[in-house]
């Protein structure tokens, strides 16, 4: 295969059913890309197997000398500004006789696209809810602010165009508001009906955690009716944006905004983030554990 190959890096979980949906996509998107003569790889940074360093071992084995990387996030957070490439820099120092790959071009995040906005929308049609329904768009939650204000664009985006009633924001983890206080904003906004729309590309212990708490506040308002949505899943449009991202890299086609990251721009309340060096995950199966192999990279 002459063309340069495809690497999908996942961010990992404990969950087998995430870790299936990862793997069942990867040989989606190599199906797609096989008339194409692209091969596919995909791997994760931490958590589950395969690693980022086994798909990356598996592409140099089969003679590829440069590759274009996709990160499978949905937002600019931590994982895509610095684990990931991070990550793939490590692996072009690795010892040079053993991988062949010098060089690598990396995409940009999956989100916010107009595709991912149709998906939302169809996993919500998908709860039976009626077209005025209130829904409450939950994200994974950052600790970056560029990440968290992302996904309140998204929940915006969603509304425009659409008849829902309205769009409120919540996260799962690492900020707030949280599940219950959204689903609370909207009830106090007068909602009877609510649509819990999980932004997540594959299932695990985060998505899970959403519906648990969804269904504890129905349990506690009976007034309300909740329903949660699906996430967002292996499927042929996800499939599409990914190789769309992938020529994106291949051009040096990158639209990447820094003008809010915190590890560029000095933001209120994160001055520990500007210009700090970015560290790759230890995943427990990497040669390179303990060994003292990583290394950091600023933003500048």
């Amino acid at each position: 295969m002459s063309a340069a190959p495809l690497l999908l890096v996942g961010h990992g979980t404990v969950d087998a059913t995430g870790i299936a949906e990862f793997v069942a996509f990867t040989d989606r998107v190599r199906r797609r890309l096989r008339d194409d003569g692209v091969d596919v790889a995909g791997g994760f940074i931490e958590l589950a197997r395969p690693t980022v360093h086994d798909a990356w071992t598996s592409l140099a084995e089969r003679g590829h000398q440069r590759l274009a990387a996709v990160p499978m996030v949905l937002v600019a957070a931590g994982h895509a500004k610095g684990d990931i490439p991070a990550a793939l820099e490590r692996e072009v120092r690795r010892d040079a006789t053993a991988h062949r790959i010098e060089a690598f071009a990396f995409g940009r995040p999956l989100g916010p696209h107009p595709a991912l906005q149709e998906l939302l929308a169809e996993r919500i049609a998908g709860t039976g809810a009626r077209p005025d329904t209130a829904v409450l768009l939950v994200g994974r939650g950052s600790t970056d602010p560029d990440a968290n204000a992302e996904v309140c664009k998204v929940a915006r985006l969603l509304y425009e165009g659409r008849d829902y009633a309205f769009v409120e924001t919540a996260f799962v983890s690492l900020t707030w508001p949280d599940v219950s206080t959204g689903l609370a904003r909207c009830r106090a906004l007068g909602a009877h009906d609510v649509v819990v729309a999980r932004y997540f590309l594959f299932d695990g212990v985060l998505p899970r955690r959403v519906v648990a708490e969804a269904r504890a506040f129905a349990a506690a308002h009976p007034d309300v009716v909740v329903r949660t949505a699906g996430h967002l899943g292996d499927s042929d449009t996800l499939a599409r944006l990914a190789v769309e991202r992938y020529h994106e890299a291949l051009t040096g086609d990158i639209r990447m905004n820094c003008d809010t990251c915190a590890h560029r721009v000095l933001l209120p309340g994160f001055a520990d983030k500007l210009g700090a060096p970015q560290m790759p995950h230890h995943h427990p199966d990497d040669p390179a554990r303990g060994h003292g192999h990583g290394h950091g990279h600023a933003h500048v």
